[in-house]
């Protein structure tokens, strides 16, 4: 294994608090203290991160019957995030998620399946109009009181989706071979969810 190792999260964080023996409920995703993120290849030798700034979703979780869960998300597509404004304008484009004319990206579960802390969430994933079903592993990663009242839980997860199965198909060629930005997107979850009252 190289110099750069990638480490678990118990590695690099202090260790989650798994305080709940039973997370049933209905939750809301607190935007404030989550991620949705992607990342892509950029010119086939870095990868460029982003980010969706806007978002809101639901979770109907059951510990004992995990099929009985559902989860559901709607993002602002302008929200798009990479650190740079020429770039996210671009991505805003027709050329990519065309903000305008398909202002959301949803997400709603079809299948939820469970084994120890592990989660598989499987849904139809809509971009521009078009709905692909996707699996998302997610890692249950704690359980907490905070200090505010709230129950909340904690996932980590992602998947590996190809961004043409959507239309979002623009690219450039290079001049060395390859192209601009890579088919393979990652996407990336940091999800912290409250328990409704």
């Amino acid at each position: 294994m190289g110099i750069f190792s990638r480490k678990s999260s118990t590695d690099t964080f202090d260790a989650p608090t798994a305080v709940l023996d039973d997370v049933t409920g209905d939750y809301t995703i607190d935007a404030s203290h989550s991620r949705l993120g992607f990342s892509a290849r950029h010119a086939m030798v870095t990868t460029v991160r982003g980010q969706f700034k806007e978002y809101e979703g639901t979770a109907r979780v059951d510990a004992e019957n995990p099929a009985a869960s559902s989860v559901r998300i709607a993002i602002k597509t302008a929200s798009i995030d990479t650190g740079s404004e020429d770039r996210d304008g671009h991505l805003r484009s027709a050329d990519f998620f065309d903000a305008e004319t398909y202002p959301e990206i949803t997400f709603v579960s079809t299948d939820v399946a469970r084994d120890g802390s592990d989660w598989t969430i499987t849904g139809d994933l809509t971009i521009k109009g078009v709905t692909k079903s996707v699996a998302i592993d997610f890692e249950q990663v704690g359980s907490a009181q905070d200090p505010f009242g709230n129950t909340r839980l904690g996932f980590e997860g992602g998947t590996s989706i190809s961004r043409k199965d959507w239309g979002l198909s623009w690219n450039a060629a290079l001049e060395t071979g390859g192209v601009l930005v890579s088919e393979k997107i990652k996407l990336e979850f940091d999800i912290s969810a409250i328990k409704n009252a």
